[in-house]
């Protein structure tokens, strides 16, 4: 799986804020769901449209944001 597959960013859709492919559902909604405690269980059962796949594609994308951000500047 890459992330890239299943993360996009559409200018206007949701701000331009990167989403998981084929929703409005951004990166950010699903990391807040998944910090204030909810299981990727019940994070699926609330959202059909999305995938466990999708959910690990947004762990992988902030995982490579925090890595581009901690990398000291060329």
């Amino acid at each position: 799986m890459r992330w890239e597959d299943l993360i996009t960013v559409t200018p206007g859709v949701r701000s331009g804020k990167p989403c998981v492919a084929g929703t409005r559902i951004t990166v950010q909604d699903v990391l807040e769901y998944l910090a204030s405690g909810m299981s990727e269980a019940e994070i699926l059962s609330d959202f059909p449209s999305l995938t466990s796949e999708s959910i690990r594609a947004v762990l992988a994308f902030a995982a490579a944001r925090e890595r581009r951000l901690a990398s000291p500047a060329a």
